[in-house]
């Protein structure tokens, strides 16, 4: 039997849609046949470094390419809604770069969207693929570490030099808790489910060029009587990181993206104290981890199967994040808004 090949597109030609056209090519049963920009030289260095013809400078010139079967997102943010809607109409199967939207509308719009087609709509949250999330959410998941009491995770970024080259971050409806932070708040929802309730602190004190907040804390209340904490910082000045710490009644988990290996410390049955010992589990680093994040889109294509991230969760992970904002502006406590059904 022969087996189906899909013909992939993706909008946008910067180095992160770069990555994901590798994990397309990558891919057995997948072809690069189209990519888009606005910018014609990006768009041609692109196309010649991956072998790739047919070129559009317009998305909609893009989703009529003959015989396309899907295409990958990678444009700004605030473009998301407008493009989703757009490639579902022409019946394509979307995958969408994180955050899937910045306003409650576009969320709305963009889950109803997602329900009316029968195609796949699937929100790239790269951290559910990151080797060492994933070794530590399986253990998790096999009670190693006991009942979760306590998560944490940090996106501490510097902005400072992309700021300057992709003006769109700088968007004050952008946020970095929404634009970057939802990262850690899609890790900690993954292993501890929607948070109930959010107070969050935030200050502006490194990057001048953006109008929002450049460093906010967040504390997060999980169902199970699980507490979290979320820091994200796009001024810092250290190297990009996500560590990230997951507290259990019988031991603890320490990882990150960018370490190729994951610290477990595990209580032994009947031996107290032993919980002090670390061992280290080795993981497989991945450049930004897309090529596992395509395979499950892919598959499940393929397969007619869900999507690990449909639209739906991605903006539940937005909506946790409007919450940490509205939070850390208001002073109060707020309780995240999760119905995406339009008025």
């Amino acid at each position: 039997m022969e087996q189906k090949i899909l013909n992939v597109g993706v909008i946008s030609c910067s180095g992160m849609a770069q990555s994901h056209m590798l994990a397309v090519q990558a891919h057995e049963q997948a072809r690069l046949v189209a990519i888009c920009d606005v910018d014609e030289e990006k768009l041609r260095e692109a196309g010649e470094k991956l072998g790739v013809d047919a070129r559009y400078t317009d998305y909609r010139d893009l989703l009529r390419h003959p015989g396309l079967d899907a295409v990958i997102i990678v444009t700004p943010d605030q473009l998301h809604r407008e493009m989703v809607e757009a490639a579902l109409a022409a019946n394509k199967h979307v995958l969408c770069e994180k955050p899937l939207a910045l306003t409650r509308e576009d969320l709305c719009a963009i889950v109803e969207a997602g329900k009316r087609s029968d195609r796949k709509l699937m929100v790239g949250q790269i951290c559910r693929f990151t080797p060492g999330f994933v070794a530590a959410k399986k253990l998790v998941d096999e009670g190693r570490i006991g009942e979760l009491y306590f998560v944490e995770s940090e996106y501490a970024h510097d902005y400072q030099e992309i700021l300057s080259l992709n003006g769109w971050r700088s968007d004050p409806i952008r946020n970095g808790v929404v634009g970057g932070g939802c990262h850690a708040v899609d890790l900690l929802r993954w292993l501890a489910g929607d948070p109930t309730e959010v107070t969050a602190y935030a200050t502006h004190k490194m990057l001048p060029i953006v109008d929002y907040a450049d460093c906010t804390i967040a504390i997060l209340k999980f169902p199970n009587n699980v507490v979290g904490k979320v820091f994200v910082s796009t001024g810092c000045k250290r190297e990009y990181t996500m560590r990230s710490v997951f507290y259990g009644t019988k031991g603890t988990i320490i990882c990150d993206n960018s370490t190729p290996h994951i610290t477990l410390f595990h209580e032994e049955d009947g031996k107290p104290g032993s919980a002090s010992t670390p061992h280290e589990i080795d993981v497989q680093l991945a450049d930004h981890n897309t090529f596992g994040e395509f395979r499950a889109f892919a598959d499940a294509i393929l397969n007619d199967t869900p999507v690990p991230t449909d639209a739906e969760q991605g903006a539940r992970t937005i909506a946790a994040c409007m919450a940490i904002v509205q939070s850390a502006d208001e002073g109060r406590s707020v309780v995240p808004n999760y119905d995406f059904a339009r008025s």
